[in-house]
């Protein structure tokens, strides 16, 4: 391991001494002070574009959704369960099981398997996005085995607030409208937005298969719908009581497998799949008090729901469900669960944090003409967080925690007694610790260090599913853990060049990946021994002129089974690489180009693979009154074939343009 993280050293040596990029002069870096109530403190990380994607920032670069928007960020890849039509993020390695994903710190991911579909997670009323990588905080909670993203909510700092935009894009459009208010001791904020995608184009150069003929693709739909609404009373500038409502309806289909891989089950039996409803509504309740200027107390207190329906119908004319493989699939999940956490600076030179969590999650699930069947999990946290400053320019901060996951019943369905079973529990318990020290040599000039092992608690999905006849259930799955060791640098010169570099490590033990053709056709979820994921970030912003901005950042990973070199780590390529060139001429006003570039990436476990790629997009907005902007642009300009998935061709060359509005 020493020489391995010593070879990475000397890459991204190399590399931060050639980057060049745009500075934010105003770099803020997070400090011991009590924090803001939506957010979780990961001390010593810069908030910038490295870990953090603020709203402006996703406008500038037309991200529309979670998933994209992240994608812009070092050590953060997109991928797509093509299967399932899902867009998903790795983090340095880590799927989006490892990483869980919160709303202003409180969980949102979906109960049954973890994942979330952040495609279906729009952007426009969010003010900011943090992603904590490896070293998260314990504040957050179990199963951050590789780090945390967390959505932050719009919040209005004036007596009106309001923003919208309108437009059209290649197959669809886009609306959006925020409000929002703050008068005396309350404020509230609004926000409606619909993303509609009738189809999307396949490019030029894709060539006809058996299931797709190109041009538009079959079967490519979405339609996005989300209202949100907070309410906020701040009785005192020491006092915060927040109720938020998150309401979010979708409708998509799936594509049809379009690959070469004669090994894939849906090379020979493709699937016809659409979504009319996957629904996700939110409730929860967030409280900070300051007692006084060394206490506070913060609570959150939600529930949630899911609901979704998969239709599989007999052919392309997604017309019928009368094939013996067809039928209709109904989920219905809920969670509610509710978190304490208190802060004290009694003890000199300390910032003491104290956590406990307690998260119900209820997963039902049935086709119809079947009986339902209900599993339950409780999950059960308690963290102790530290922040110690011997002297002004170091911070220690130790953390550690204990979980437990219980199964509180699972049910199965024997399809040929036409009699549902029960699984036996699956009870699991993990103690967490890390350590991290940061070294301020300067305000900007900064020296990171942190070692955490983390556990990640099985999903009732890893455990129980039969994924429709395709996987062999796992019951028995222990929880995986993972050992993250990071060492990260930040600079800013004269106030124009920010440089920013990571070299990361970790390795994980019983690990829990999907298992190819187990039997023919067949998958599972296994604990494949050991792993190790390792890598280097670098980043670099240069302000060239007031008006001319340049940034790139370059993420290379290197993941392998130890246990098992034959099974490959899929969905991750080992080189991605970010960069822009914006110009901006006046305010409110710009002219911004991009380039994205990916490396093959395994789609399987058995090794069948994507092509790397290269993608160059363009976008331009003009201010043409006070409030109002005519923006648009293109994405894919060279038009390349590309999949983030084999089998699942992505977007060809796609247009844009909108209209928006802005009062502040």
């Amino acid at each position: 391991m020493k020489k391995r993280l010593l070879k990475w050293m000397g890459v991204f040596g190399l590399i931060a001494s050639v980057s060049t990029a745009l500075a934010q002069s105003g770099s803020e870096f997070l400090s011991d002070s009590l924090v803001d109530l939506q957010e979780i403190t990961i001390y010593g990380q810069a908030k910038d574009s490295t870990n953090a994607i603020g709203s402006k920032r996703m406008e500038v670069f037309n991200r529309t959704d979670v998933s994209h928007a992240l994608n812009i960020l070092p050590g953060v890849t997109l991928s797509n369960f093509g299967a399932r039509n899902e867009s998903t993020l790795f983090i340095r390695g880590f799927d989006s099981r490892q990483v869980p994903v919160f709303i202003d710190g409180v969980p949102v991911y979906i109960s049954y398997d973890g994942y979330v579909d952040l495609a279906r997670f729009t952007t426009f009323d969010l003010a900011e996005i943090n992603v904590s990588k490896g070293f998260a905080s314990m504040l957050y909670g179990p199963n951050t085995i590789g780090g945390a993203i967390n959505l932050i909510s719009r919040k209005p700092s004036k007596k009106f607030e309001f923003s919208g935009a309108t437009g059209y894009l290649t197959g669809g459009y886009r609306t959006n409208l925020n409000v929002g208010s703050k008068l005396g001791k309350f404020y509230f904020q609004a926000g409606f937005s619909q993303l509609n995608k009738n189809y999307y184009n396949l490019s030029h150069d894709f060539d006809s298969t058996a299931h797709e003929n190109g041009g538009r693709r079959d079967n490519s739909y979405s339609k996005d719908t989300k209202y949100s609404f907070r309410i906020g009373f701040t009785p005192t500038k020491k006092q915060e009581y927040v109720f938020n409502y998150v309401n979010q309806q979708g409708e998509k289909g799936t594509p049809v497998y379009s690959g070469t891989d004669t090994k894939n089950s849906l090379y020979a039996k493709p699937r016809y799949w659409q979504w009319p409803y996957w629904n996700k509504e939110s409730f929860y309740v967030l409280s900070n008090t300051t007692i006084d200027s060394n206490n506070y107390i913060k609570m959150r207190v939600y529930y949630d729901i899911f609901k979704n329906e998969l239709n599989s119908y007999n052919d392309d004319s997604y017309s019928k469900i009368t094939k013996p493989y067809a039928f209709q699939s109904i989920y219905n999940d809920d969670s509610y669960g509710a978190s304490f956490e208190y802060g004290t600076k009694n003890i000199k030179k300390n910032t003491l944090k104290f956590a406990t969590h307690y998260k119900h999650d209820r997963h039902r699930e049935y086709n119809v003409g079947e009986p339902q069947r209900t599993m339950e999990d409780n999950t059960i946290s308690v963290g102790l967080e530290d922040v110690y400053k011997p002297f002004i320019r170091l911070q220690i901060i130790p953390g550690v925690s204990y979980n437990i996951r219980n199964s509180a019943g699972a049910e199965g369905y024997n399809s040929t007694t036409k009699e549902i079973f029960n699984y036996a529990s699956n009870n699991n318990n993990a103690w967490n610790v890390q350590l991290g020290t940061v070294y301020s040599f300067t305000s900007t000039r900064i020296l990171r260090a942190t070692a955490s092992s983390k556990t990640r608690f099985a999903t009732m999905k890893d455990r129980y599913s039969y994924k429709l006849g395709t996987a062999i259930p796992n019951p028995d799955l222990n929880a995986e853990r993972s050992m993250n060791l990071d060492l990260t640098y930040s600079d800013v010169f004269f106030y124009k060049l920010k440089i920013d570099g990571s070299v990361f490590y970790s390795k994980l033990t019983n690990t829990i990946q999907t298992v190819n053709n187990v039997e023919p056709g067949k998958s599972q979820m296994q604990n494949t021994g050991i792993a190790e994921f390792s890598g280097v970030e670098a980043s670099a912003e240069y302000a060239i002129h007031r008006t001319l901005q340049y940034g790139c950042n370059y993420t290379f990973i290197e993941r392998k089974n130890s246990s098992n070199s034959e099974l490959k780590f899929t969905d991750v390529p080992n080189h991605k690489v970010f960069s822009y060139l914006q110009y901006s001429p006046m305010k409110g006003s710009y002219l911004v180009g991009s380039v994205e570039y990916n490396s093959k990436r395994y789609s399987t476990s058995y090794g069948t693979s994507t092509a790397g790629f290269m993608l160059l997009n363009a976008k331009g907005s003009v201010k043409v009154l006070k409030y109002f902007a005519v923006e648009g642009g293109v994405n894919n300009i060279l038009d390349k074939n590309y999949s983030l998935s084999e089998g699942y061709p992505e977007q060809g060359r796609n247009y844009f343009v909108t209209l928006a509005y802005r009062s502040f």
